[in-house]
């Protein structure tokens, strides 16, 4: 009787002999963060990623593991796709150049962010980002802080645009919703909302405003956070030399 080994290696042989490419793990990973752009990390299923790479589940599941486990490798790949910047930059120069990667990178695979923003990557995954964003903040000066910092840098950016991949998703509503705050663009007795509404009556009119209002706030969010922690390095900084004296 053969074993399973065996049977194994005869299917594979098989795949070969009828010009179908074996099934591996890179192929498999392949194939779920092709599904991942296409419909977004949470919408597809085991079932059509063994389609996508013409297997049974159970072999995705013998060469990778579960579901879970397959996600964790397709957010290990999208890390890896992350630019690092010249580690010789002042960290805010550092972080001004990497976030929009973050952004831009995240963006390719939808669902990828609210993910991360919630886990992380594997440990392996996020050793060369985390090392150099967080070197860059201690030779700044942050000291014990600096893991905080790195954190809540790549926390906001991941929530950003994790509610991006969101809206984009619900867009009828958010249409909706956007013509509601334009009309109280005349509500003088109402300065805040007036001041919404025009904004918000400049986006209707202008699509390529429109288009690049996420990439914008993104921007801002990031800058008010590197404004911060500016401000707090400042702080650290006079509480050092108090402390000297």
């Amino acid at each position: 009787m053969p074993t399973s080994s065996e049977d194994a290696g005869s299917r594979s042989r098989s795949r070969v002999a009828s010009g179908r490419p074996a099934v591996t793990k890179a192929r498999i990973i392949d194939a779920a963060l092709e599904l991942s752009a296409e419909a977004g990390l949470e919408n597809w299923t085991l079932r059509q990623l063994a389609a996508a790479v013409d297997a049974y589940p159970a072999v995705v599941y013998h060469h990778v593991g579960d579901r879970d486990t397959v996600v964790v490798a397709v957010l290990d790949r999208v890390v890896g796709q992350l630019t690092l910047p010249d580690e010789t930059l002042p960290w805010r120069a550092w972080f001004t150049e990497f976030l929009p990667t973050v952004r831009a990178v995240l963006r390719r695979y939808p669902g990828s962010a609210r993910r991360l923003a919630l886990f992380g990557p594997s440990v392996a995954a996020a050793v060369p980002t985390m090392n150099t964003g967080i070197g860059r903040l201690l030779a700044a000066g942050f000291g014990g802080e600096a893991p905080f910092a790195y954190n809540l840098l790549l926390a906001t950016a991941c929530q950003f645009v994790a509610m991006e991949d969101d809206r984009e998703s619900a867009m009828a509503l958010q249409l909706d919703r956007t013509e509601g705050y334009a009309a109280y663009r005349t509500r003088t007795d109402l300065p805040g909302m007036a001041a919404l509404g025009e904004s918000v009556a400049a986006l209707v009119a202008d699509p390529d405003l429109a288009a690049g209002y996420y990439e914008r706030l993104y921007g801002y969010a990031v800058e008010r956070c590197l404004d911060g922690l500016e401000h707090r390095l400042g702080r650290l900084d006079t509480l050092g030399r108090l402390t000297e004296r």
